[in-house]
């Protein structure tokens, strides 16, 4: 059967056609770009195993599978907005993609800005980790374990995805 619904990820393909292969491991993303709008497209699924798997292995240890599907089962997924992508290409080993995460969650909007950066191992691609662009102070600053945590759910990190 064929899903007539457009993809989550913005291409304007149905999701039969973009992310649900690569979500269902018939296609691999060729990109890190590719990698990035599946994540956003199992967000909005709830493809919460989907997630751990395209997490680099080093990095799966940080993440709370109950925080990460509350997020997204509780979530309307709105939109998603690449901002820039560095690399990242078929040939590349690195890459980055700053991207906006358009949602909301209990009808309030809400927005997840996100530097992530992704590397190929294997000839598979991975996410490897993210930072949130401070944007009053045009820096970058690092997700620490007191940071409130990426998912929104107005604790910190270390209390809720990165719980060990």
């Amino acid at each position: 059967m064929i899903d007539n619904q457009l993809c989550p990820c913005g291409t304007k393909l149905f999701y039969s056609e973009c992310c649900e292969p690569i979500i269902k491991n018939i296609k691999k993303p060729l990109t890190a770009e590719k990698l990035m709008r599946s994540r956003y497209s199992a967000y909005a699924k709830t493809e919460i195993l989907y997630l751990l798997e395209t997490t680099h292995y080093l990095q799966r240890h940080l993440y709370n599978q109950d925080g990460m599907r509350k997020w997204s089962e509780n979530s309307e997924w709105q939109n998603l907005e690449i901002i820039a992508t560095k690399d990242g290409n078929e040939n590349d080993l690195i890459g980055e993609v700053e991207f906006i995460a358009h949602y909301l969650e209990n009808g309030e909007k809400k927005s997840h800005h996100e530097l992530s950066f992704f590397k190929k191992e294997d000839d598979k691609w991975y996410f490897d980790y993210g930072i949130t662009p401070n944007l009053d102070k045009k820096e970058i600053i690092k997700l620490g374990r007191n940071e409130p945590c990426f998912c929104g759910s107005d604790k910190k990190f270390k209390k809720c995805c990165g719980k060990s």
